[in-house]
């Protein structure tokens, strides 16, 4: 039998091999420096750079992991019949979660429940459950208008063989024709849900049904933290028709019960929820996770992902397909580093060759019985055989998904613990995906030429970092744990497994690194005291290698999925960005958290955006305008490297040999100075929406100095 898939190992392999025999030893001759130079009475600021390059050296060893053997895939759907033989595809649940109809705008979320509706697969054997979090009667009347929309689009995809499915997306570029009055239809039903949304409320009057009607009137009594579970069948494969006499996909919309006295675990909790609930109606053994603006891309994806999960010799161990994350209207030079390649492309490929990749919390085709237990005590395939046929309105159906929706259900069984989505960090996803690892299951990545699927990243810098904020607040609550990947998972997985694990679990710990080589060495250079070798020195050529070959490689992963310089100029940048903000408040935060004191905990990532951020972003421009802690921190250290920049510049300028002994110090300042360009227009330059607010750089320039005036005790 021809296979359904193939792997190679990815030519980059040996390459990263070499770099890691050449770097580790220039590593090692750093640590030979700092140690032939330390004393018992060494200096603060002695003790600080030692600190930043032993963070550094063990992130960099975490990296190993991932750049070991990364792996490259093919798939062959076409062959997927001589795997079915006579009896077709299995059945395919699709969850898609949202959780504040204002910031995930409801008819967004419709448009990508409608992508996956009209998925090229057996309308009978498709079921599509939104979850919503948020109680909101806006949200259910936007799937109710996208079900009766859906009789006209699902037979117009297959008429005009759409690839794009997402209405939204799709009339984005498309018009005219035989399509502008499919158009037209799908404004309509847009214009009417941003009605609702506008309002704050459904208005009556915009429902025709007596019994939809009454269904809302009881839903005013609704608080969003405090209601009963509610289950509303939307569409019926066995009754349900489209206009062309062709059955659709069940579209099942489900807000689980929410109690101020139960515990509710976020996402998590939404989908262990959407577990119970799919077990009950409809048990597909496959079951696909969508974030709500993570619409599909390919009408095909599914069967490209059952090239792994019907493998025979995959099966008994195999619980997941990953998926990349990618983004439409990214602007030119991708400004924020949103595309994350690091994290969501090249990680994924050494995560692959570690057995497993991480799971990104969207994009992922799962075997259902893995979220039962290790392979061994998993249910066996049988106990997910798809309940096609049941009737999903009957009264005995409703009640036990009302009932798998509740709070009480969670206490069943060991829910968040031993079954289902784990409980105990933010980030759910890459928690319970090491877990299955660690229970022995195996998850492969996906990546094919056409993204299966495209979503929104944030266009704003402040989302954009209170999202990599949380990344690292949940990552800890990983590596913290008593599943951390330290302890528990080095003996779980293989050594370059839990190498991998560990780099994702402290993925915040480069930020205390960043910050001490953003301010020590320019408050040394301020005070005309050398903390680096002269340009003359041997050692000079030490740092230059250990900095110009990190960047070196660094810039060659990031142009092999296509990038520019400028993209990774842009991406690098934010790399720095985010060590100065998100990775060091994240740090704080779960310290605070650890001790007892209260912190920010979880917020929703705005999918809407404000109309000049839109244009700031589209124009390539930084959008500040905000007074937040991020930016004081952001505008403190420009500060710091600007004065300091100028500074040295003038003594080098003035005194004989200050250049060749604060070359580097000068080098360093110059490449932060350099990355700092925007924030130096947005504090002094700029007079639009988008720039740094007059109280913001007060405080960051007021800091900077008194960063000056206090630094002799470091010194």
């Amino acid at each position: 039998m021809a296979p359904l898939h193939t792997c190679q190992t990815h030519p980059r392999a040996a390459f990263n091999r070499l770099h890691f025999l050449l770097y580790s030893s220039a590593i090692a001759a750093l640590f030979y420096r700092h140690i032939a130079g330390f004393s018992a009475s060494a200096a603060p600021s002695s003790l600080l750079l030692l600190l930043a390059d032993a963070i550094f050296a063990i992130f960099w060893i975490f990296c190993q992991g991932l750049r070991w053997l990364p792996l490259r895939r093919r798939e062959f759907p076409s062959r997927l019949p001589q795997v079915t033989g006579g009896q077709g595809l299995p059945a395919l649940d699709v969850f898609i979660c949202t959780a504040d109809p204002f910031k995930e705008p409801p008819a967004s979320v419709a448009s990508t429940a409608l992508s996956v509706m009209a998925y090229d697969y057996p309308a009978d054997r498709l079921s599509v459950y939104v979850s919503d979090d948020g109680g909101s009667e806006l949200t259910l009347f936007a799937f109710m208008e996208a079900a009766k929309f859906a009789r006209h689009w699902l037979p117009f995809c297959r008429e005009k063989g759409v690839m794009v499915r997402s209405p939204e997306a799709y009339f984005e570029s498309n018009g005219g024709g035989e399509a502008e009055k499919m158009k037209a239809m799908f404004e309509d039903f847009r214009e009417k849900v941003e009605s609702a949304v506008n309002k704050g409320h459904v208005d009556l009057s915009m429902i025709d049904s007596p019994e939809e009607k009454a269904m809302f009137a009881k839903w005013k009594g609704f608080a969003r933290r405090d209601h009963p579970s509610v289950v509303k069948v939307l569409c019926e494969s066995n009754k349900d028709k489209d206009i062309a006499g062709h059955p659709l996909p069940n579209l099942i919309y489900m807000s689980r019960e929410k109690r101020p006295s139960s515990p509710h675990h976020f996402k998590a909790g939404a989908l262990n929820s959407l577990i119970r609930v799919s077990e009950v109606m409809t048990n597909a053994p496959v079951f696909l996770i969508l974030d709500c603006d993570m619409y599909s891309n390919d009408p095909n994806t599914v069967q490209r992902a059952l090239c792994y999960l019907l493998d025979p010799d995959l099966a008994p161990n195999f619980a997941y397909v990953q998926f990349p994350q990618k983004y439409r209207g990214i602007n030119t030079d991708d400004i924020y580093g949103g595309e994350n390649r690091r994290l969501f492309l090249t990680s994924p490929r050494g995560f692959d060759g570690q057995h497993g990749c991480n799971f990104f919390g969207t994009g992922g085709f799962f075997s259902r019985r893995s979220l039962y237990g290790p392979p061994a005590t998993a249910p066996p395939p049988s106990d997910c055989e798809s309940k096609a046929g049941v009737l999903l309105r009957s009264e005995h159906v409703l009640q036990k998904a009302h009932d798998a929706a509740s709070c009480k259900f969670e206490h069943v069984k060991e829910w968040g613990s031993k079954i289902g989505f784990r409980y105990g960090s933010l980030v759910e996803d890459y928690y319970t995906g090491y877990i299955l690892r660690c229970e022995g299951w195996q998850a492969v990545f996906c990546n094919p030429d056409r993204p299966a699927f495209l979503g929104d990243a944030p266009k704003t810098l402040h989302e954009s970092l209170s999202q990599a904020k949380r990344w690292v607040v949940g990552f800890y609550e990983v590596g913290f744990s008593r599943y951390s990947p330290l302890f528990y998972g080095i003996k779980k997985t293989t050594l370059l497994a839990a190498l991998c694990n560990l780099h994702h679990s402290f993925w915040g710990l480069p930020g205390i690194g960043l910050i001490v080589y953003g301010l020590l060495p320019q408050l040394f250079l301020f005070y005309d005291k050398p903390l680096f070798p002269k340009a003359s020195d041997p050692w000079f050529f030490l740092y230059a290698y250990l900095f110009v070959a990190a960047y070196a490689h660094d810039f060659i992963e990031y142009i092999e999925f296509g990038g520019s310089f400028w993209k990774w100029w842009n991406d690098q940048r934010m790399f720095l960005i985010r060590g100065a903000t998100a990775y060091a408040f994240g740090t704080l935060e779960f310290v605070l958290n650890r001790i007892g004191v209260s912190a920010p905990g979880f917020n929703v990532t705005s999918k809407s955006q404000e109309e000049e951020e839109n244009k700031l972003y589209d124009n390539g421009m930084f959008a500040f305008g905000k007074s937040t802690p991020f930016f004081i921190s952001l505008g403190t250290i420009a500060t710091v490297n600007l004065i300091s920049l100028i500074y040295g510049l003038t003594k080098a300028a003035r005194t004989a040999g200050a250049a060749d002994e604060m070359f580097l110090q000068l080098l360093l300042c110059g490449f932060v100075a350099a990355n700092s360009w925007p924030v130096y227009k947005a504090m002094f330059v700029r007079k639009d929406g988008g720039r740094i607010p007059r109280n913001v750089t007060n405080t960051s320039i007021l800091l900077a100095c008194t960063f000056f005036y206090a630094g002799k005790v470091i010194i």
